[in-house]
């Protein structure tokens, strides 16, 4: 009996050890048990937030938290393995309008699901012709940030040509710059016992959708495929000349990006019940750069408090100041990405750690002055 019960202990041990290792690596930000903490009670702020705000505000949470998926997306594509790309939003919009089109069509908690699965397939299919193009094609980094901005483009002048009765797909009109509207929430279940995403529910989905997401991205970053995505980020010749196979690493990781993105785009129309072309404009595809950029690319915590921040700022400043809130928001991140320029929370986390030293060094510096007096 005891020899059972050391084995399970030792099992539970190796688990944890397990747990924490995947968790826990130098490619990802936080380590500590008071960065741990610190994370749980944010998540219990969160996960109350349905009871201490408005109806509206949880409404307008559930879509930063959706765009906050959007964020990680390019985090792991640009921040981890080095591809900035513009194109996070046509792989978002695909996505919406793709769950709108099955989902108007097939009208049931079956048929939201079924969109759910096709918008997010569909997606990936789309980053993987496209990265496939471009990386097996031989272009460069820099054209690659370019072809994805101009894939963008191109995809929103077409989506405003679809104005017409011919661009109707079954009941689902494309709607052209009018947008799809009456797009159904996302349910999950068969009929009458189906649980529909909507207010405080859609809000959790989005919620624990995002920190599985967060927690699956720590694990798969202090992997060992992990650390080949950050050595292509800082150096791709030499990790070929390692062995690794650094045009499948990448279009692994962009398809992935995708299918990411697409996931933020079934979340985002959920939430509005209504998609148009205005996502794929040039100031929404260079949104998530700036969101990532701000918050930190070489983290993961960064981009989704930066998504936060920002759009919460950017809802506060257009309600209160109108057309300034551009203007205003547009110089406060200017002045973030200059005077931080590893992003805010790398910026917090090296001054938290400036003060900590601060602190260790004057108590060095006493407890000299006091052993001096003593002799």
């Amino acid at each position: 009996m005891a020899v059972e019960d050391a084995d399970a202990t030792a099992d539970s041990t190796g688990l944890r050890d397990r747990l924490v290792g995947a968790l826990h690596g130098p490619n990802t930000l936080g380590k500590s048990r008071r960065f741990w903490i610190g994370f749980a009670v944010a998540t219990l702020l969160l996960a109350g937030y349905p009871v201490y705000m408005l109806e509206s505000a949880v409404t307008n949470m559930s879509q930063f938290l959706a765009l906050a998926l959007l964020a990680l997306s390019l985090a792991v594509v640009w921040g981890f393995t080095g591809i900035l790309s513009f194109g996070q939003v046509a792989f978002f919009g695909v996505a919406g309008y793709t769950y709108g089109v099955v989902g108007i069509n097939v009208a049931s908690p079956l048929g939201t699901m079924a969109g759910l699965l096709v918008a997010v397939a569909l997606a990936a299919l789309f980053a993987f012709v496209l990265g496939y193009f471009m990386f097996y094609g031989g272009v460069s980094d820099v054209y690659v940030t370019i072809m994805t901005l101009v894939v963008v483009l191109v995809l929103k002048t077409f989506l405003d040509q679809t104005a017409g009765d011919q661009w109707t797909i079954g009941e689902a009109a494309l709607g052209g710059f009018n947008g799809m509207p009456g797009i159904p929430n996302l349910a999950f279940g068969l009929g009458e016992t189906a649980l529909v995403l909507e207010g405080p529910t859609l809000f959790y989905a989005a919620l624990v959708t995002l920190l599985v997401t967060y927690l699956g991205l720590r694990a798969l970053l202090n992997s060992d495929y992990g650390r080949v995505m950050v050595a292509i980020r800082e150096d791709p010749e030499r990790t070929e000349m390692l062995g690794y196979n650094v045009k499948r690493v990448k279009l692994t990781v962009f398809t992935f990006g995708g299918a990411l993105a697409g996931l933020a785009g079934v979340f985002y129309v959920t939430w509005f019940n209504y998609i148009s072309p205005s996502e794929l404009s040039l100031t929404a595809a260079s949104l998530p750069v700036i969101w990532v950029a701000v918050g930190g690319r070489k983290t993961l915590l960064g981009p989704i408090v930066a998504t936060i921040l920002i759009e919460r700022l950017g809802l506060a400043l257009s309600v209160n100041v109108g057309d300034w809130a551009f203007v205003i928001n547009g110089i406060l991140l200017l002045v973030i990405i200059l005077l931080l320029p590893e992003g805010l929370i790398p910026g917090v986390r090296d001054l938290a750690d400036w003060i900590s030293s601060r602190r260790s060094g004057g108590e060095t510096d006493d407890a000299t002055a006091t052993g001096e007096v003593a002799e």
